[in-house]
């Protein structure tokens, strides 16, 4: 974004943690197995086309990848679990004599990935073999091609020239098949008596039916194709589009509507997975694949009450010290929510303004980096705004990374369903965690690194990303002394952490002690963590991605520790710290323990 972004050594120390990187030659074994894992990485993008435009890898002789979407069919489902338990059996074949310190490195990230995806692969429903929204319902108001397609194609489709605009054209004819696919999975899922909870099947009805109510010629997709066709020099594109989403999309919407509505009848209102087949199993799985650790179920709910009460100590120590002594940590919290001084106008100018000033932290961060990082990512980062379209089912903020070319930004979404979720005392440190130093500085130096292969480059797991990005918010805090004059931001800073240790205390709660969805909501409200409305949000978002919202509490507890083990160590360098913690790539815990214990 600005040039102090590109500087790549800033100190000694950078100097040093770059001359450590894995720069090594290779053994045979590293070659052998760097290939193996390079062709699964092109088999991968073949099978997943979003991925590989998403990266930039849908260029030149892999220019076919952008005409295509991915198959959601129950073949392709089938497909995808086979080859799961193929890749596994392959890893445990190889040969791992000979891997040089770095082999082994990428050996135990391909290994825990791939027992990941096999053990996903044992559960003949839901999507629980691959990353992303991994969870046990196929469609949820977080997942599904309604979900997924139209953005995707609004903002990393690419209409550049006559072929751009005929890839989007096939890609869209695929939506009507990918959502049929998905239907056919619905149905499929229902017989062996996976049903989502009723409150989940009327969200996602919810945002489906308000896709299909848009004229097919105001979709964002449609409007940005229009534009970027525009810029061109090319017509017509736009009214071609149009048409296939009134003749084929919105009919396959309507299927998929109806088979989510024939469940309704059925539908419990119990949200954990405990219900499920093997629901014990299943939650056991999805722990371990997003924590990266083998904690219990029990010890992380433990963790949690553990976190909650030291947290809550000290913002009850900030909220004394602002005249606010009356009433419990949660209800003087939601007074501060409340304060009409903190609180954006629910407007579209007032949106726009928020948006504008999230962009402004973002730059005036950047001259801080330096103080604590060696390395710097050339690429820039945005904010924006989560489409209106899907934002009563998206979480409250997400990161998108750029590509491995570096052609386009990263960009932070922040969900703006409603402006009182976010009082302006919690913005920043929100900002810190998905842009810089959070989301964006880890995820875009992973993807421009020059020592990392390719299919490690663009792959990471959560509980070493999210944990990052929570550990961030604390070095802007602490580090950076971004509030040494802003209490309020303090205190905003400190319920960050609270409402991440809450997650760790409501999932576990949900999925393993058999909560009621309304006692995890009270519980994260009376905590403070957030209001009614967000608590709401959050809560159905654990209810189809059980264990994800535990990867970032636990993430950062493992990096605190390492840094504290570091800093104990005579000639500790915060800079040099970071370097090393960032040069290893998006690891499984375990492995970034290893790596930086040794």
């Amino acid at each position: 974004m600005t040039i102090d972004r590109r500087r790549l050594l800033a100190t000694a120390a950078g100097a040093a943690a770059l001359s450590a990187l894995p720069a090594a030659a290779q053994s045979d074994r590293d070659t052998a197995l760097n290939t193996l894992m390079a062709a699964w990485f092109e088999q991968d993008l073949d099978d997943n086309p979003e991925s590989a435009t998403n990266l930039g890898l849908d260029r030149g002789a892999n220019a076919g990848r952008a005409s295509r979407l991915s198959d959601r069919s129950p073949a392709g489902w089938r497909a995808e679990r086979a080859q799961a338990v193929e890749r596994l059996a392959a890893l445990r074949a190889f040969d791992q004599a000979g891997l040089s310190d770095d082999g082994r490195l990428n050996y135990d990230v391909a290994l825990f990935r791939a027992e990941s995806a096999a053990g996903g692969a044992a559960f003949d429903y839901g999507a629980v073999v691959s990353g992303g929204r991994m969870g046990p319902y196929v469609v949820s108001q977080l997942a599904g091609a309604y979900f997924n397609v139209p953005d995707f194609m609004d903002t990393q489709h690419r209409v550049e020239d006559r072929d751009g605009a005929e890839a989007f054209l096939a890609r869209l004819s695929q939506f009507g098949p990918a959502l049929d696919g998905e239907t056919a999975r619905i149905q499929a899922d229902a017989a062996r008596g996976v049903i989502p909870p009723d409150f989940t099947l009327d969200l996602t009805t919810g945002q489906l039916n308000a896709l299909a109510a848009q004229p097919g010629a105001q979709m964002a997709m449609i409007r940005s194709l229009a534009r970027k066709a525009e810029a061109a020099g090319l017509t017509g594109y736009a009214e071609r589009a149009a048409a296939l989403v009134e003749t084929e999309v919105k009919p396959a919407l309507a299927r998929e509507v109806a088979a989510l509505e024939a469940l309704k009848p059925s539908a419990a209102h119990d949200a954990g997975v405990w219900r499920l087949p093997d629901g014990e199993a299943l939650y056991a799985h999805t722990l371990k694949a997003w924590t990266t650790t083998t904690l219990s179920a029990a010890e992380i709910h433990d963790i949690g009450v553990e976190q909650v009460a030291e947290i809550s100590a000290e913002i009850d120590t900030i909220l004394r010290a602002q005249g606010l002594t009356q009433g419990t940590t949660g209800e003087r919290i939601d007074a501060l929510n409340k304060d009409p001084a903190q609180l954006w106008p629910n407007t579209d100018a007032g949106k726009e303004a928020l948006i504008e000033s999230l962009n402004a932290q973002v730059r005036a961060l950047d001259p801080l980096l330096p103080r604590v990082f060696g390395r710097l990512p050339r690429t820039g980062v945005e904010v924006r705004r989560v489409p209106p379209a899907i934002e009563n089912g998206a979480p409250g903020g997400y990161y998108q990374g750029p590509p491995l070319d570096g052609s386009r930004p990263g960009a932070y979404y922040i969900n703006l369903r409603d402006t009182a979720n976010w009082p302006k005392f919690s913005l920043p440190t929100l900002t810190y965690h998905e842009a810089s130093p959070g989301h964006h500085l880890q995820v875009a130096l992973q993807r421009e690194s020059t020592h990392l292969p390719e299919w490690r480059r663009a792959n990471g797991f959560s509980a070493y990303n999210e944990g990052w990005a929570l550990y961030a918010e604390a070095v802007a805090a602490d580090d950076l002394g971004v509030y040494a004059e802003d209490p309020l931001g303090r205190l905003g800073f400190l319920m960050s952490y609270l409402f991440r240790a809450v997650r760790l205390v409501v999932d576990t709660g949900l999925h393993d002690k058999r909560w009621s969805r309304e006692r995890a909501v009270e519980y994260m409200v009376a905590s403070g963590a957030k209001p009614v409305g967000s608590a709401n949000n959050e809560i159905n978002r654990y209810t189809v991605m059980p264990g994800q919202a535990c990867s970032y509490k636990i993430g950062h507890t493992v990096i605190a520790r390492l840094r504290a083990e570091a800093a104990a160590r005579a000639g500790f360098d915060l800079s040099a710290f970071h370097d090393r913690v960032l040069a290893t790539g998006s690891v499984p815990l375990a492995v970034l323990e290893r790596r930086m214990r040794a």
